[in-house]
């Protein structure tokens, strides 16, 4: 049975996958139109990215309210969840998505022109966020470790007690203070990992001219967007042989 904030959170993404790739369309027929003009470009990156903005807006406020949710989400796909790091996708997949982009040297792919200016910014912001990712893994291993901690073991001691039916021992409190701390370690990690993804997009974006960050944004969208749909399609057809 789904939670309130995983039937929440389930109905605002599916809408905002919609929306996606509503973006994605606009985005796409902005790059191929040889009169679009520098202002409307970055109109339209603006539009995106408060699009993706809002993602995260929505995601903090639920996950305060029960984060562990986000950690185990029912509203993608297993193929989804299998490359999900940390509850989204991975910054440092962004920069194999610029590479692939650049070599592509698809006709009217602005990321093929990119110079050697934009080139070495881009190698440096990759060498940090490298370094922002391995920090927050380091945090996320120091929860997992503390779940093995000389209170969290103490307190298994005296729940394991309980249920065999000593009346002398009350850890519903305590169980529920040792919860509560371990949850806002999770959303902490989970708040960092989110934050790098941010950096990593802005970084990215202030690196490229307008009509390159319209290409960007239109090869970030379709990525997620066919990730999607082969999850989906692949989740249905085991369905369909269970």
């Amino acid at each position: 049975m789904k939670s309130q904030v995983e039937e929440r959170f389930t109905e605002f993404f599916e809408k905002w996958v919609c929306q996606l790739d509503e973006h994605l369309q606009q985005l796409i027929k902005v790059s191929k139109e040889t009169t679009s003009n520098e202002a409307d470009q970055q109109a339209l990156v603006s539009k995106v990215t408060t699009h993706l903005k809002e993602y995260y807006t929505v995601k903090w406020a639920l996950a305060h309210e029960d984060v562990l949710v986000f950690y185990c989400p029912g509203w993608i796909s297993t193929f989804e969840n299998a490359y999900s790091w940390i509850t989204g996708w991975k910054p440092s997949m962004i920069f194999k998505l610029v590479e692939s982009m650049r070599k592509a040297r698809i006709p009217g792919a602005s990321l093929s022109e990119l110079t050697e200016q934009q080139l070495k910014k881009i190698e440096e912001l990759r060498v940090k966020i490298r370094l922002e990712e391995e920090k927050v893994e380091r945090d996320m291993e120091r929860q997992q470790v503390s779940m093995g901690d000389r209170r969290m073991v103490e307190l298994s001691r005296l729940a394991s007690r309980a249920r065999n039916g000593d009346t002398t021992v009350q850890v519903d409190g305590l169980v529920e203070v040792a919860l509560k701390g371990l949850k806002c370690g999770l959303e902490k990690v989970m708040k960092g990992a989110d934050c790098v993804r941010l950096k990593t997009l802005k970084g990215v974006l202030d690196i490229l001219n307008s009509k390159q960050c319209v290409d960007f944004l239109a090869g970030t969208c379709m990525l997620h967007i066919q990730l999607r749909l082969w999850g989906m399609k692949r989740d249905g057809k085991c369905g369909l042989e269970l």
